[in-house]
């Protein structure tokens, strides 16, 4: 698929790898809409790269159902749909004050895991609708996973589980989507300087970038953004996870 012209949906657009999505699917010529929880934010992206923004909390149906008309009003029926809308959070299963509550994994859980599949299943009828393109084509979803999915740390539970739910998505709602000409592919980012480590001391960025066997630094949300690029080009590119992670592997703390 060329990237432009078409029109282009991604969650978690008003910062960090998704904000620098939005900046790359833009620049190749694609009809952008931000998501994000946070409309200002979303906006301002928006303004940037000429593009559109809705406020959408990935957990609520009637949010995704609003947003996506609102998408489909200004630039048509989207034939791509990027998510990297997503939480953190780090909790042993006992700690101090005893088990975990409940509600922090389920917390993580919904935003990450049945946030991303609600957008996908309620952007998917666009896709399936639309015309085929040359090639048989009618779409790509791109999601956000992460190297925790598999190299989960301690405290990581929550999140590792809810990245690895995304892991494990991708082929059988490839397999699921085939017939259709849409393609599924996940991307597990490593180390990235999103605006959460930016917060770290410039001693703590370096020693974790120093922990990436090549290149030895932090990843560059550009470098996600790219990747993400070339999977909608890239006819191929269908049920795979990709690691994006410079050969790291994360130890248990």
């Amino acid at each position: 698929m060329q990237i432009s012209g078409q029109c282009a949906i991604v969650t978690g657009g008003a910062s960090g790898l998704g904000a620098e999505v939005c900046r790359e699917l833009a620049s190749q010529g694609a009809r952008v809409t931000v998501l994000d929880v946070n409309l200002e934010l979303a906006l301002g992206v928006a303004k940037e790269i000429n593009a559109h923004a809705a406020r959408c909390d990935v957990t609520s149906s009637a949010d995704i159902e609003a947003a996506l008309a609102s998408a489909r009003g200004v630039h048509g029926p989207a034939r791509i749909l990027v998510n990297c809308a997503g939480i953190g959070g780090a909790k042993r299963l006992v700690g101090k004050n005893g088990p975990m509550p409940l509600e922090d994994f389920t917390r993580i859980i919904n935003v990450n895991l049945v946030g991303t599949f609600n957008v996908m299943r309620l952007a998917a009828p666009d896709m399936l609708a639309a015309e085929p393109l040359e090639d048989g084509e009618r779409g790509v979803m791109i999601n956000t996973t992460s190297v925790a999915a598999f190299d989960g740390q301690v405290g990581q539970a929550a999140y590792a589980a809810s990245k690895g739910g995304i892991a494990s998505l991708t082929l059988p709602l490839a397999r699921d989507l085939a017939q259709f000409g849409v393609r599924v592919v996940a991307i597990a980012p490593g180390l990235f300087l999103t605006p959460l480590l930016r917060e770290l001391p410039q001693e703590v960025q370096d020693s974790l970038g120093a922990s990436i066997p090549f290149p030895k630094r932090l990843g560059k949300p550009s470098e996600f953004a790219r990747l993400a690029a070339h999977i909608v080009t890239n006819l191929s590119l269908n049920g795979e996870v990709i690691r994006l992670d410079g050969a790291l592997r994360l130890p248990p703390r």
